[in-house]
């Protein structure tokens, strides 16, 4: 079976992650490289296994985490469908059964807030892993004259956590936010669309989405 080191491997999903980026840094995007799709993987990882998924479920929500970005190499348009195209066609190549790799572009197409559903647990983990990942080192941009509402926002988290309670009924992303780069308010505006998928994504998986910013529950 394909697992998620063979992916990492991959030099064609090296050099698609690799100049996605290198797209993404010309518009003025936050970072969107390996640290990024290798949290997301991580992130997803955790949410499943903690729910008690398969062990081989949580390999494939990893795989769809490192490869939902990839998209962006072709345009940020419609980035999560053509990144499904092209996860098909890599995991194909690399002999991976045809439902598991029905189970990840299906993820990977539905990951995007514009277009996106949290159509399988696999799907809703990787929304919820994806749309947590704000963190201040994803910002590019050193001058912080020039910061649009997006690096204000990023730069502003001193610690981002994403915690399920023990009781498996709750999934919180816990902020810890500086306001004097950010107001709260901020969070939201960009983040509203972002965090009802959250809540959609957590639903999905029996839980509910709680937002905590500078220890207030806020969602």
């Amino acid at each position: 079976m394909v697992s998620y080191e063979d992916v990492r491997a991959n030099e064609k999903v090296k050099i698609y992650i690799q100049r996605a980026d290198e797209s993404l840094i010309t518009m003025g995007f936050t970072e969107h490289s390996f640290p990024h799709v290798t949290k997301v993987a991580e992130d997803a990882k955790f949410i499943l296994r903690t729910l008690g998924y398969s062990e081989r479920d949580v390999e494939l929500v990893r795989i769809a985490g490192y490869l939902h970005d990839i998209g962006n190499v072709i345009n940020r348009v419609d980035h999560a469908q053509s990144g499904a195209v092209m996860a098909f066609r890599i995991l194909d190549e690399m002999g991976m059964d045809p439902e598991e790799i029905a189970t990840i572009i299906t993820a990977i197409g539905n990951h995007d807030e514009h277009t996106a559903f949290p159509v399988s647990p696999i799907a809703a983990a990787l929304i919820l892993a994806d749309k947590s990942d704000v963190r201040m080192s994803r910002v590019r941009n050193r001058a912080f004259a020039s910061f649009d509402i997006h690096d204000r926002v990023n730069y502003s988290v001193k610690s981002a956590k994403l915690l399920i309670n023990e009781d498996l009924t709750h999934i919180e992303l816990r902020l810890s936010i500086d306001t004097t780069h950010c107001a709260v308010m901020d969070y939201f505006e960009i983040f509203l669309g972002r965090m009802i998928l959250c809540r959609k994504a957590a639903e999905r998986l029996n839980l509910r989405f709680v937002l905590n910013i500078n220890d207030q529950q806020l969602v």
